[in-house]
């Protein structure tokens, strides 16, 4: 509920685009946020009921409100993205700026010097980047250097100082890779022709010093200059070398931007790439942490402006996963199919990749953060009102009702806790009746662990569907703890969770990490079960074997069993072996048992 400074600030507000600022009591600074109509925006602020709790808090905190109309969303855009980097506020997710980004300069000067750089100055040159690698730079500068002669010395080739011969060629000019202006043996123009194909090759078009390349090489052939026709057949090779490289995509899509965006409870990670004349020339993912349970859509917004910022991009059209605002100077294309379709594909990928290595790497250097992210996303993703740091599962196994027995997994902070894994021997159903079974266990367990006031889980996962879910609620409520502990059941076949009182299934999706930690539990359980239950047949098995001959009780049993090991070698044994460990008399009865036939 807004105070009455702040009913007064809504009702004022102007319904144009704009960017909103609000401040606390002291006059700090708390989020900055864009809008399409400021007056909606902001009074939606006060007048919904926000499902986070940051939000609420955030609205609790607001003291005073500033605008600034402008006049296209475009404009907001942009002004929101600089003040976000300017003031930083608590509340928007933060954007780091691309100071230490290295550039490739085409200096304004007379013969322009190329060369790589981190510092971009504001006098009239030309800067092709930010790159998102050193290596990149290298490698375009490599290929530049090989196919033209450019000066590298920082003199000033003023046309008096070059008439006066005021410099000397160095040594580059005599290891051929420099034509040497400095003495007037290179002309501007021709050295703007390099200049201006240096530029096309930066900008991702080969197909122009391609075509130039191959003219020159056909007119030295022509005039039986063989050397120099050779010379530039190298550099068509060097250049058609690097084009083969490059991610080749579809000659017709040609300048333009790709985003793609993939999120989690706290990080979203957009996927930049840009394309020129067909080719991936740019790859960029930016991992954003969300503060305010922010939207895809409102994510993605807010990384294309920055992104765009960032790489001076001037691409006129971008392919997204979805609609987003970007005013009306930009083309919005969704892509449905096709080659256009397929490089929104790869951007998604290479967000997905980014994410895992993000993640591997969070688990080696914070693993806190690793499970903290994973058990808000299965508090997300299972709807629970707190976090599953503690999971119990359970499963049946019983092979056509012989030796019933069931299992309880335990899983804390996502990771088994086996020193608390159980196994129960079922003892009061006959026959192979599953939902008895379950019923009989879970009542089991809460009880003791009520009864030995132990912590309790906050997610209990049976395995098997709605009938086995309905046998455990009994149990639960029997011990007055339903509603206290959230439950679920798995079905094997389509992988559908079940909620009690609710008849339709929950499928989440096959690659999520919630899926594969419930997969695991119910894997563990069903192992762990089996496990007991192959104990249990073996040992009856054994047991019944040497308890069915006559005469022989349990502490034969015993020293039979230390000392040969298994039923097979007593059943192998000469009747003087047999005598050496229990005596003449039993040894007998064992050997004609075994021998008799």
């Amino acid at each position: 509920m807004a105070t009455a400074d702040l009913e007064i600030q809504l009702k004022t507000l102007p319904d144009q685009p704009g960017v909103y600022q609000y401040y606390d009591s002291e006059g700090k600074i708390l989020y900055v946020g864009k809008a399409k109509n400021l007056k909606k925006r902001v009074s939606s602020y006060f007048t919904k009921n926000h499902d986070s709790g940051k939000t609420r808090v955030l609205v609790k905190k607001i003291a005073k409100i500033k605008h600034i109309v402008v006049n296209t969303e475009t404009d907001a855009l942009l002004l929101e993205n600089n003040l976000i980097k300017k003031y930083r506020p608590r509340y928007n997710v933060l954007l780091k700026d691309d100071k230490t980004y290295p550039w490739i300069c085409i200096k304004n000067e007379r013969f322009p010097r190329v060369f790589s750089t981190r510092r971009v100055i504001r006098d009239g040159s030309e800067y092709f980047g930010p790159y998102t690698s050193m290596k990149t730079v290298a490698t375009l500068l490599d290929l530049i250097r090989g196919l033209f002669l450019l000066r590298t010395c920082s003199y000033d080739l003023a046309p008096e100082k070059i008439n006066a011969d005021k410099y000397k060629v160095c040594l580059e000019y005599h290891l051929g890779n420099c034509k040497g202006p400095c003495e007037g043996r290179q002309t501007e123009a021709n050295y703007l022709e390099n200049i201006a194909s240096i530029k096309e090759i930066l900008k991702g078009n080969f197909k122009t010093s391609l075509v130039q390349f191959k003219s020159q090489m056909k007119t030295f052939a022509e005039n039986m200059q063989f050397e120099e026709a050779l010379r530039i057949k190298e550099k068509i090779e060097v250049l058609e070398n690097y084009q083969a490289k490059s991610t080749i995509v579809n000659p017709k899509i040609s300048n333009v931007d790709v985003f793609s965006i993939i999120s989690d409870a706290e990080y979203a990670y957009i996927n930049f790439l840009q394309l020129s004349y067909g080719s991936i020339i740019r790859s960029h993912t930016l991992e954003i942490k969300k503060k305010l349970q922010e939207t895809d859509k409102e994510l993605l917004e807010l990384a294309i402006t920055e992104i765009r910022q960032r790489f001076n991009s001037n691409s006129k059209e971008v392919y997204v996963p979805f609609s987003v605002n970007l005013g009306g100077q930009l083309k919005v294309t969704i892509p449905q199919l096709g080659d256009k379709k397929l490089i929104l594909e790869l951007s998604l990928r290479n967000a997905k990749y980014y994410r895992m290595e993000r993640f591997k790497q969070v688990k080696i250097t914070d693993p806190d953060r690793h499970v903290n992210r994973i058990m808000a996303q299965m508090k997300t993703d299972l709807r629970l009102s707190e976090e599953p740091r503690h999971i119990e599962c359970f499963d049946n196994s019983n092979i056509q009702g012989t030796h019933p027995v069931a299992a309880c997994v335990v899983f804390k902070n996502g990771k088994p806790s086996k020193k608390d894994y159980r196994h129960f021997n079922i003892k009061t159903v006959e026959g192979p009746d599953d939902f008895a079974s379950m019923e009989e266990v879970v009542y089991r367990r809460y009880k003791r662990l009520l009864d030995e006031n132990k912590p309790l889980p906050q997610l209990i996962i049976i395995d098997g569907g709605k009938g086995q879910l309905s046998s455990s609620l009994k149990s639960l409520e029997a011990l007055n703890l339903r509603g206290k502990i959230a439950i679920i059941g798995i079905a094997k076949r389509l992988e559908e969770l079940f909620y009690p009182d609710d008849p339709i299934p929950l499928y989440l999706d096959k690659k999520s990490e919630t899926l594969k930690i419930i997969q695991h539990l119910r894997n563990e359980a069903h192992r762990f079960g089996i496990e007991h239950h192959r104990n249990r047949r073996s040992k009856t098995a054994l047991n019944t074997e040497l308890e069915s001959i006559p005469g022989i009780g349990e502490k034969t049993i015993v020293d039979l069993l230390k000392h040969f090991k298994s039923v097979k070698r007593i059943s192998q044994a000469s009747r003087q072996e047999l005598e050496a460990v229990v005596g003449v008399s039993r040894a007998s009865k064992v050997y004609t048992h075994y021998h008799s036939l």
